[in-house]
């Protein structure tokens, strides 16, 4: 049972107000009762506006639905369609032409270019795991991964397999030599690094040779004796590691010990998709982890090898240049906060009508509140942002209104806390239709605020499959990735970005590789990404960010922006084509395919979702491939079966039927996890299966077809029964 406290309106969970008020507040200069007084008027200023928000979504949808239901069985009109979009105020009208007028970004976002990682934030280990991936050893990333292919024995070795490891280096050392390139001879026959009148000599078989572009030499470390150079390209650095007396080093010629590179740039720490937040208990974890990292006194322990090991936030990388003057690198991803968005409320707090809080004004306070604490550090100490900026990102907001409305919460918590105007920072995620088609306008509600745009073609599709329900059965799911609409979408948040001013101000971003142990076909396919004119793209763990920034090596974002900016624009035409089948004359096992896939999906996410509270891991597909899930792929799964189910392509006794076997198929899966609840054997006593039918069979009345309302519900329903 929940006790609460009350403070000013509002009533507060003890469990949160406790942590507020002890662990939050020691050290800044504000009080409890302003920050109590302060949610307390963020929910008398906004709550009533968030719930007509969340209404016109609502209107929206019923007037859209009513459109495709009148014209059942009639050819599509696109331009009828796009009229009957603008009556209803879905489509807006653009902005002029503007560039957005956001000021003191970090680097990080502004104007490099490299790979992001998404972790929940409620996962310490995970978190420090991220923050600290801004450096990844190339050895490391290329010995354990299928990145470079396994031949023979070597997956199966049981120690140091020295052919791999000397297949490893040859490797690394084709990576230098295309992008460090030697004005005479090759990475692998240097035997001496040298540095001389501050120029980095390389011996090459008795050869002397340096850099051919040697401005790429921009520190080292060791004046008696060399440990480190470290070059840089494409504003990316690279720390070439000299330790002839290490197992690794003492086998080479030059003594170089390991290649580590530049890798996660930034990271967003999730209070969203990754996470299972349902209760004040929940919310005070996820900000305490985020607590910890603003401080940088984050720690986790945890066993490994049969030992304790303790993991901490690791410090600034501090060199001297050719001239002799100390060069500090960033040790830590730089890192963004997600909140919720604008549909859930949490019991964690009352407003003063005594119903629950919307989470995203939550969110919006603490998380900015403790980002103080990163703010007022003193320039000798370890900080996230170099130029006094907190930066949240927001997901679900379904066009431009609701980013303004986000705008205005943000203002209001910069007064509430006593912050510069602008201090806070804003991510726009593009992954709900009517965002899609008015992002322009998007962008131009949060001009002075915007730092990043993304695609999502999880969260995306399953709000493409959910506004157009009525219009018809949708195609299966694989096939969504070769449809008009998914194509324009993506070249279209591009060139809306760039044409908006985001190029050197902020970040174009693309969606997860969701598959970390196939590290080979990522190498090969996400360098499409860096390829869009986007400049970062979200990888599932520091080891895909290392391969990833790669790519970033590859291709020179800044120039790929700078040439885009001629093509022409994406169609709306094309956007705002449905996905629709052309027929639906699937044999029964191609729809006991899609069905089995779209289950197994469901079923091993939220089984962990309900019964652990998991919100991210790694679950098995169905055939047993390892992919990194959160709520974005439940959302697709439960609307594209709902789509079919009423659109009678399935019967619900067949999805009824398969939903059981797949149980079994999910509980097989997770034999191993002494944590883990069967659901096969009696699927009506289980709270998690109940969760995934409710998914699937309620699917059309979820708001927008998210996946919140029936997780949340069940989660609390299961956290209830453990403590009955």
């Amino acid at each position: 049972m929940t006790e609460y406290v009350k403070k000013g309106s509002i009533q507060v969970d003890k469990v949160l107000a406790n942590f507020v008020e002890n662990e939050v507040l020691p050290g800044l200069n504000i009080s409890a009762e302003d920050v109590w007084n302060g949610l307390s008027l963020l929910d008398k200023t906004y709550s009533t506006k968030n719930r007509d928000l969340l209404q016109k979504r609502a209107q929206l949808q019923t007037l859209i639905d009513q459109y495709h239901q009148e014209r059942r069985g009639q050819s599509f009109d696109r331009h009828d369609y796009q009229r009957f979009l603008r009556d209803i105020g879905y489509l807006v009208d653009a902005p002029e032409s503007f560039s957005i007028e956001t000021q003191n970004v970090d680097q990080e976002i502004a104007t490099l270019a490299g790979p992001q990682l998404v972790v929940p934030v409620t996962n310490a280990r995970y978190a420090l795991n991220a923050a600290n991936a801004r450096w990844g050893s190339l050895y490391d990333a290329f010995y354990g991964t299928d990145a470079l292919p396994y031949e023979g024995d070597e997956k199966t070795s049981s120690g140091f397999h020295q052919g791999r490891g000397e297949r490893v280096i040859a490797r690394v050392r084709q990576f230098l030599d295309e992008t460090f390139p030697l004005s005479t001879g090759s990475w692998k026959d240097v035997s001496e690094i040298k540095i001389v009148d501050e120029q980095c000599i390389f011996t090459c078989l008795n050869v002397q040779s340096s850099l051919q572009n040697k401005e790429q030499f921009v520190a080292y470390k060791g004046q008696d004796k060399l440990q480190n150079i470290i070059l840089q390209h494409n504003g990316l650095h690279i720390n070439i590691v000299i330790n002839p007396d290490s197992p690794i080093g003492k086998s080479d010629k030059a003594g170089v010990s390991d290649v580590v590179i530049e890798s996660a740039l930034t990271t967003i720490m999730d209070c969203e998709d990754s996470v299972a937040t349902v209760d004040g208990e929940d919310k005070t974890l996820a900000y305490r982890n985020w607590l910890g990292l603003m401080k940088g006194d984050l720690v986790a322990s945890f066993e490994k090898g049969g030992k304790t090991v303790e993991r901490r936030m690791v410090q600034d990388l501090v060199y001297k240049t050719p001239n002799g003057e100390d060069l500090v690198l960033r040790g830590r991803s730089l890192m963004l906060v997600r909140n919720v968005g604008h549909l859930m409320t949490n019991p964690a707090v009352l407003g003063a009508d005594g119903e629950e809080l919307h989470e995203g004004l939550l969110d919006a306070l603490m998380t900015s509140l403790i980002g103080m604490h990163d703010l007022q550090k003193e320039p000798s100490q370890t900080k996230n942002s170099q130029t006094g900026s907190v930066y949240i990102v927001k997901p679900k907001m379904h066009g431009p209104e609701e980013v303004a409305f986000t705008n205005d919460i943000l203002g209001s918590v910069e007064d509430i806390l006593g912050l510069k105007k602008y201090t806070l920072k804003m991510g726009i995620m593009d992954e709900e239709r009517r965002t899609t088609v008015n992002l322009a306008a998007c962008i131009h509600a949060a001009k002075n605020r915007v730092v990043f745009i993304n695609t999502g073609f999880l969260d995306r599709t399953g709000d493409e499959i959910h506004t157009s329900m009525q219009a018809g059965p949708m195609v299966r799911k694989a096939d969504m990735k070769s449809t008009p609409w998914i194509h324009a979408y993506e070249q279209h948040n591009v060139d809306v970005g760039l044409s908006s001013g985001l190029s050197g101000r902020a970040q174009i971003g693309k969606g997860m590789w969701a598959m970390p142990d196939l590290m080979a076909g990522m190498l090969a396919q996400k360098i499409g990404h860096p390829q869009s004119g986007a400049n970062t793209a979200w990888v599932p763990s520091p080891t895909a960010a290392t391969l990833h920034a790669l790519h970033y090596h590859m291709v020179n974002v800044s120039e790929v922006q700078q040439n885009l900016l001629q093509r022409d624009p994406a169609s709306l035409d094309d956007i705002l084509t449905i996905p629709l089948a052309q027929g639906t004359n699937w044999s029964e096992q191609e729809l006991q395919e899609e069905v089995d896939n779209n289950l197994q999906g469901i079923l091993g996410y939220v089984v962990r979702w309900v019964d652990q509270g998991v919100g991210c891991s790694k679950v098995p597909d169905i055939h047993d491939v390892g992919l990194m899930e959160d709520r974005a792929t439940l959302r697709i799964s439960s609307q594209h079966l709902a789509n079919w189910l009423h659109h009678g392509v399935v019967t619900r006794d067949m999805v009824e039927q398969r939903m059981r076997a797949m149980a079994e198929v999910v509980d097989r899966q997770n034999a191993g996890d002494s944590l883990y609840e069967p659901m096969a054997k009696e699927p009506l006593k289980s709270i998690a299966f109940l969760a995934a039918h409710d998914l699937v069979f309620q699917g059309i009345s979820q708001p927008s077809g998210y996946t919140e309302p029936v997780l949340h519900r069940r989660r609390a329903e299961k956290k209830k029964e453990a403590s009955a």
